[in-house]
C-alpha cells in the first residue's frame, strides 16, 4: 500500500514553545519548512542538484491548520503527500504527527514553485528532478487526498 514520505523528524524544544505550553504557531511552519527541504532533497534539489541546476523552490502560497496541541519535549514526524503537480509546480500537503502515531496534529497544504535562481523566474523542472517527482506522482496517486486540502477560511454564514 501506498503511504506518504516521511520527510522530517524532530523533538519540540524548549525554545519553541509558548506561555501555553504549546507549540508556538511560528514553529508548525519551521517544522514544515523543513520537511520541504527534506522533499527538495528527495526530488533532487538538494544542495549538489540546486548547483548543477541553479534551480531552487520557493513557497507561493501555504495554508496551515492547527489540530492539536504539540507540547515540549514531544516526538513529531511530517509525513508529505505530492497532490499534483506540472511542469514547473508542486502541490503538496505536509502532515504532522506523533513519530508513528496516527492522530493528525497540525495539516499544511502548500503551492510549490521551481525557479531559476539565476534569472529569479520560474521555469520547467529540470529533466531528472522531473522523473523523480513522476515517480513520487505514481506512488501517491492512490493515497486518499488529505481532508484539509482545499479549506478555505471564513466565518460560517449567519442562521
Amino acid at each position: 500500500m501506498p503511504t506518504a514520505l516521511t520527510t522530517y523528524r524532530t523533538t519540540i524544544l524548549p525554545d519553541w514553545v509558548d506561555y501555553n505550553g504549546h507549540l508556538r504557531d511560528a514553529f508548525y511552519l519551521l517544522i514544515f519548512s523543513y520537511a520541504t527541504d527534506a522533499l527538495m532533497d528527495e526530488i533532487g534539489l538538494d544542495e549538489q542538484g540546486r548547483a548543477a541546476t541553479g534551480h531552487t523552490l520557493f513557497t507561493l502560497e501555504c495554508h496551515l491548520n492547527y489540530l492539536a496541541e504539540v507540547k515540549l519535549g514531544a516526538e513529531v514526524e511530517v509525513r508529505t503527500q505530492l497532490l499534483d503537480h506540472d511542469a514547473k509546480r508542486l502541490q503538496i500537503h505536509h502532515g504532522l504527527y506523533l513519530c508513528g502515531g496516527e492522530e493528525l496534529l497540525a495539516a499544511s497544504e502548500q503551492m510549490l514553485m521551481n525557479v531559476d535562481a539565476g534569472a529569479s523566474r520560474s521555469a520547467a523542472f529540470a529533466a531528472p528532478v522531473a522523473a523523480k517527482v513522476e515517480t513520487i506522482a505514481a506512488a501517491h496517486c492512490e493515497l486518499p487526498r488529505p481532508r484539509h486540502v482545499g479549506c478555505v477560511i471564513g466565518l460560517p454564514p449567519p442562521r
